[in-house]
């Protein structure tokens, strides 16, 4: 079992990772066409269970559950605990932290487009 400050720069690296596929494939342009066809089939399948299977890829909350568990597997990382329950919370620790690094992202990507707008508005007004 790891100590705890190797544990914990695990969860804060291990969650890079995650938070990168997750928002690649629930906001990018790359994947728009098949997130697009889940998004229809989320909303127009008859059973719920279906629905719910498609909403999973156009919500990066609900897919960095997946992805995570994906991460826990491949890289065996438990937390606090060295048995199932180590599982666990890492589980969870690691999507909390993912998904805060998102959430920064979008900060960080909404300051820059407000920017950008701004720069162009004095360019323009500069150029009349």
């Amino acid at each position: 079992m790891l100590n705890i400050k190797l544990q914990m720069i695990w969860l804060f690296i291990l969650a890079l990772p995650i938070a990168c596929i997750t928002w690649t494939i629930t906001h990018e342009e790359i994947f728009r066409e098949p997130r697009d066809w889940c998004i229809k089939c989320s909303q127009n399948r008859h059973t719920i269970i279906e629905r719910k299977f498609f909403y999973l890829f156009t919500c990066e909350y609900c897919f960095s559950h997946y992805i995570t568990i994906f991460f826990l597997i491949i890289c065996d990382y438990k937390l606090l605990l060295p048995d199932w329950r180590g599982y666990f919370i890492a589980g969870f620790a690691l999507v909390f932290i993912a998904n805060i690094y998102m959430s920064l992202f979008i900060l960080l990507r909404q300051a820059i487009k407000k920017e950008k707008a701004e720069i162009a508005e004095i360019e323009k007004n500069q150029n009349i």
